[in-house]
C-alpha cells in the first residue's frame, strides 16, 4: 500500500468508530518508494513522463519526475527508473543491472532549468556506484586500452580513467537517503544491500572489492573522498556517485521531508501521533519514518502510536524511546504473503485493536 492509502485507510476507520475526533492526514516516506508522489501532492507538483532505460539495458520502462514550479525544482525517484520492483525476482543481477535511466531523468530535468534537484535514491536494483547514471549525463569511463565500458555493476572492475563532461552540473543536488551506510566493507552497499538485489556471495566480494578500487580512482582522478562518507554506500552506491560525479549533498529523506510538508507545524495541537512503515525494526530508528516523526512528535508532547505491518522491537524496547505502543498487522505465525494479499483488511483490523486499546 502507499503512504496515503495507509493514512485513508487508518483515518477512515477511527472516524467512523470515533466521530468526534480530529484527524490530520500527512503521508511521508523517507526517500524511498513513493516519495516523489508525496512530495508532489504536497507541492502541487506536475508530473513530467519520461521513457527511460529501464535497470536493464534492454529494457525501456515509462517513469518521469515532478517539476515543482513554485520552488523551481524537480524531485527525481530512481526507483521509477532503476527500481527493483520493476524486474521479476529471477532477473535481479546486480552485475548487470544500471543506473543509467536515472541519469536520463536528470538530464530531462535539466531542460527546465531547475534551481535544485532532489534524487530520492530508495528502492534500487543495482550495485554500480551510479556509474551509469553518469555516463547517461555524458561522464566517460575508459577501460586499460581507452575504450568505454558497458553497463552493469561486472563493468566497473574494467575502469582505469574517468573523463567528466565538459559542463558542470548547472544546479545543486539533494540526494534523498534513508540510510548513512558507507561504500565498502561490512555495512556497505555490496554486503548488506546486494544479497537482497540478487548477489550472490561470491558477486558481494567482488562488488564490494570494485567499489572500494573504484573509490581510490575517484579520490585520485576527481579528488573527491567518497569511500568513508556517511550514505555512500545507499542505492547500491549512487550515493557516492551522486557525490563524485553531480557534487550532489546526501541528507536525510524524512528530514528533508517533514520540513517540505511543514509536519512540525501540523503536530502542533496533536494529542495521538500514528505512524509507521512495513516492518519496524531496529532501523526503524535510525533515519526513518518513526524515527522522524518521533522527535517531532517528543517536542509537541504528543503520544506516539506505531502501527506497522510487523513489530520486531521488544514492547520494553520502544518504549524507552518515547513511543506509547506497537501494534502489528500480521499475526505471529501468518505468512508474508498472505499478510501482503490481505493488506487492507489486516490494516483496518489493527486500526481497530488501537482504538480499543487507547479510545476506551
Amino acid at each position: 500500500m502507499t503512504a496515503s492509502r495507509v493514512c485513508g485507510i487508518i483515518a477512515e476507520k477511527i472516524k467512523a468508530e470515533c466521530s468526534d475526533v480530529e484527524i490530520v492526514s500527512k503521508p511521508l516516506a523517507d526517500g524511498g518508494d513513493g516519495t516523489a508522489e508525496i512530495l508532489c501532492n504536497a507541492c502541487s507538483g506536475k508530473w513530467i513522463p519520461k521513457t527511460v532505460t529501464g535497470p536493464l539495458q534492454e529494457m525501456k520502462v515509462d517513469a518521469g519526475f515532478y517539476w515543482l514550479a513554485e520552488s523551481q525544482s524537480a524531485l527525481i525517484e530512481m526507483a521509477l527508473a532503476s527500481g527493483i520492483t520493476l524486474l521479476a525476482k529471477e532477473k535481479l543481477n546486480p552485475m548487470l543491472t544500471t543506473t543509467y535511466g536515472t541519469g536520463e531523468l536528470i538530464r530531462a530535468a535539466l531542460e527546465y532549468k531547475p534551481e535544485k534537484i532532489f534524487l530520492a535514491i530508495g528502492g534500487s536494483a543495482t550495485v554500480e556506484m551510479g556509474v551509469g547514471a553518469a555516463m547517461a549525463m555524458g561522464w566517460k569511463f575508459l577501460d586499460g586500452s581507452g575504450s568505454s565500458i558497458g553497463l552493469g555493476g561486472a563493468e566497473l572492475a574494467k575502469i582505469e580513467k574517468i573523463i567528466p563532461p565538459q559542463k558542470k552540473m548547472p544546479c545543486p543536488v539533494e540526494v534523498l537517503s534513508d540510510v548513512d551506510n558507507p561504500l565498502c566493507g561490512e555495512n556497505g552497499a555490496a554486503k548488506v544491500f546486494g544479497p537482497q538485489k540478487g548477489a550472490t556471495p561470491e558477486m558481494v566480494e567482488k562488488l564490494d572489492d570494485d567499489h572500494r578500487r573504484l573509490a581510490d580512482l575517484i579520490k585520485a582522478q576527481l579528488g573527491c573522498d567518497v569511500k568513508n562518507l556517511p550514505g555512500a554506500g545507499a542505492a547500491g552506491g549512487l550515493g557516492a556517485g551522486s557525490a563524485a560525479f553531480f557534487g550532489a549533498k546526501i541528507v536525510s529523506g524524512i528530514n528533508t521531508i517533514m520540513a517540505i510538508i511543514n509536519l512540525e507545524n501540523a503536530l502542533l495541537n496533536a494529542n495521538i501521533v500514528i505512524t509507521g512503515e512495513g516492518r519496524f525494526d531496529s532501523q526503524s530508528l535510525n533515519g526513518k519514518v518513526v524515527a522522524g516523526v518521533l522527535e517531532l512528535a517528543k517536542r509537541a508532547e504528543a503520544k506516539v502510536i506505531v502501527i506497522a505491518g510487523s513489530v520486531k522491537i521488544p514492547c520494553e524496547e520502544y518504549k524507552k524511546i518515547g513511543i506509547i505502543d506497537a501494534i502489528s498487522c500480521m499475526d505471529e505465525n501468518m505468512s508474508i504473503d498472505y499478510a501482503m494479499s490481505h493488506s487492507e483488511e489486516l490494516l483496518v483490523r489493527a486500526t481497530k485493536t488501537f482504538i480499543e486499546k487507547h479510545f476506551s
